[in-house]
């Protein structure tokens, strides 16, 4: 069962603003990668589902939170299918996050009153994930998908979504500055937050310092404060 509930870990996302994801293989590397962006002040992460034994990585690292770190809000992401979704929901997942958008992993997921953010690329995608009970839906690709003018013109006529892009964003002040002014709710970024060099190598401290440098970006980026996120 999740730790948190699906309006608690969404609410958190949103006033976070980023969303840190990644996958290594190795519990341990993935263990300490995971105090690293806590370390930081990320109070959230997506652990990727790539790869044979991915799980019970997931697994290990939902141990450690209840463990050592109760306030961080684990979900797990590139989930493909209903029956993956089953599976971390099980072994604890906050949140689901998937590359596309699926009718029965929404169901699963609505079912356990866990929030599902399903991958969309085009208006009627994010309209049908919304239909679905998606109250934030990840863009993606964000970059190729359109970038920041494709959430400006969703967000036109439909000013209540909430989308996250997610592929095409930096943590720099140009790109967040440019997705955040588009609308975007919060943003998902991965190996340019987490390099997969520095997680194979075990920078943590570099891993560390570039959490926290981008949630101070993202409080200054964002045109509302995170207050106002819920």
């Amino acid at each position: 069962m999740a730790r948190f509930t699906r309006l608690e870990a969404l609410v958190v996302m949103l006033r976070q603003g980023f969303v840190p994801l990644f996958h290594d293989p190795d519990p341990d590397r993935a263990s300490k990668a995971l105090h690293a962006v806590a370390a930081g002040g990320g109070r959230t992460l997506e652990f990727t589902h790539r790869g044979d034994g991915a799980y019970e990585v997931f697994l290990e690292l939902e141990r450690v939170c209840q463990r050592e770190l109760p306030h961080v809000v684990l979900g797990a992401g590139s989930v493909p299918d209903a029956e993956t979704a089953s599976l971390y929901l099980n072994a604890g997942a906050s949140f689901v996050v998937s590359s596309t958008l699926d009718p029965d992993v929404a169901r699963v997921c609505n079912r356990r009153k866990v929030g599902y953010l399903p991958g969309c690329a085009t208006p009627t995608e994010i309209a049908r994930a919304e239909e679905l009970g998606a109250e934030i839906v990840k863009v993606f690709p964000g970059g190729a998908a359109g970038g920041p003018e494709l959430i400006r013109s969703v967000l036109g006529p439909s000013r209540w979504s909430r989308l996250m892009p997610t592929g095409g964003v930096a943590p720099t002040t140009d790109s967040l500055s440019a997705w955040f002014d588009a609308g975007a709710a919060c943003v998902g970024l991965g190996s340019q937050l987490l390099p997969s060099n520095e997680l194979a190598e075990g920078h943590w401290q570099a891993i560390t310092d570039r959490v926290a440098a981008t949630a101070r970006l993202v409080t200054e980026c964002r045109p509302r404060p995170a207050e106002e996120w819920s």
